[in-house]
């Protein structure tokens, strides 16, 4: 872990990092619901200015020390709200996602609060699972990332 990670509201300029983040082939297949092309800034910035202009969704990005590693958000799905994240793939097996987990549940406190990843993707399990959340069950869906349906767990935090 480290101390030097804040998160802090998204600037504009954090877009370029993301889009970057984006834009890498192992981090889509780990996420595997990404952008259809993820080299489309078009729609890249629009879905962007959306979570941006949505009063619902809660978003930061994760920097560390003084660099974009990535951002952390929560949405509403079905009345229930979403955690989702995403980090630079330079930034991975640094426990930089486990402690922006961690800060983000300090500020966001509304519960129920769910989760899902795809049941391969071992290192987001074990993140969400070391913060309290509890698998409620699984199902599939089509990954546009991967091209083909994944199953995916569906994990909670009461």
């Amino acid at each position: 872990m480290t101390s030097a990670l804040i998160l802090r509201p998204v600037e504009p300029s954090d877009l370029d990092e993301f889009f970057i983040h984006q834009q890498d082939q192992d981090a889509n297949h780990m996420a595997a619901f990404g952008a259809k092309d993820p080299n489309d800034r078009g729609v890249f910035d629009m879905h962007w200015q959306m979570i941006l202009n949505d009063e619902d969704i809660t978003v930061r990005t994760i920097e560390v020390n003084g660099t974009v590693a990535g951002h952390i958000l929560s949405y509403t799905e079905n009345e229930i709200p979403q955690l989702s994240y995403w980090l630079g793939r330079s930034f991975w097996g640094q426990g930089i996602t486990t402690e922006a987990v961690g800060t983000f549940l300090q500020e966001f406190t509304q519960r129920p609060l769910q989760a899902r990843a795809v049941a391969d993707n071992e290192a987001s399990i074990r993140i969400l699972t070391g913060h309290g959340f509890t698998p409620q069950g699984e199902t599939r869906s089509f990954a546009t990332s991967r091209g083909e349906v994944v199953r995916e767990v569906i994990l909670q935090l009461s």
